[in-house]
């Protein structure tokens, strides 16, 4: 039961911060396809997420100018823009302060 429980909380601490995730892979590695975005959690977190949440998440980003999403022949890819470029780089400045409140909490 425990470790059921654990990877229950491991999964939707994973699915609260996937925006995050995405903008911290799309700054390492650019373009990606939602499909590559979706292999990536698996291959990171060992767990599959559904290509509908995908896919509304990196639409709900793009609406927020945070990606921007581009055709190709037979995929679309996506990149930051400068405001999601702007985003992770706030973050990633910030982690010591996020690690800390996470510690606050546990």
């Amino acid at each position: 039961m425990e470790n059921r429980f654990i990877k229950k909380m491991r999964r939707r601490i994973v699915k609260n911060f996937l925006d995050t995730i995405f903008l911290a892979e799309l700054k390492k590695i650019q373009p990606l396809s939602a499909y590559a975005l979706m292999n990536l959690v698996h291959r990171k977190f060992g767990f599959l997420i559904s290509a509908g949440t995908v896919y509304a998440l990196l639409y709900s980003m793009e609406r927020k100018e945070l990606v921007i999403g581009e055709a190709t022949a037979n995929k679309r890819i996506y990149r930051l823009t400068q405001k999601g470029n702007e985003t992770i780089n706030i973050l990633l400045k910030s982690k010591e302060e996020l690690f800390q409140y996470a510690k606050t909490v546990f």
